[in-house]
């Protein structure tokens, strides 16, 4: 009966260790938070909606989620020109932040995942590790 009880138990703790442990993903994503608190929320907002005719918006922007390679280039160093966001233009700087590759996948992850974007596949520190400019 012991046995059974430790066997039940030994069960139990291991569904709830499951079920418990965060994926990569999301790890990177609540990282993302906090830089995106840091360094970004200034000018897109906590709502991720932007500043109008300022700064574009990421929140269910088709620029940030049909552009990837564009969009890490952008925050791994900086962005100024034309471009189109949701139909509208913008056309300011954004300086480089100085984040390290890490950041800004954890960053990318974050905003490709918030405010009505979707993301699965994950941005990862080799893949930005790529992006030149």
């Amino acid at each position: 009966m012991r046995l059974f009880f430790l066997g039940l138990l030994f069960t139990f703790f291991s569904i709830f260790t499951a079920v418990s442990q965060t994926s990569p993903l999301q790890e990177s994503i609540k990282r993302g938070s906090e830089i995106y608190t840091d360094f970004c929320m200034q000018c897109h907002l906590s709502t991720g909606l932007g500043q109008e005719d300022i700064y574009p918006p990421l929140a269910k922007s088709d620029y940030l989620m049909t552009n990837r390679e564009a969009s890490i280039r952008g925050i791994k160093f900086g962005q100024q020109g034309e471009m189109v966001v949701n139909g509208k233009t913008y056309n300011n700087i954004m300086s480089p932040l100085g984040l390290t590759d890490d950041e800004v996948a954890d960053v990318m992850n974050y905003i490709t995942n918030s405010w009505g974007n979707t993301n699965d596949k994950m941005v990862t520190i080799e893949e930005v590790s790529k992006i030149k400019k």
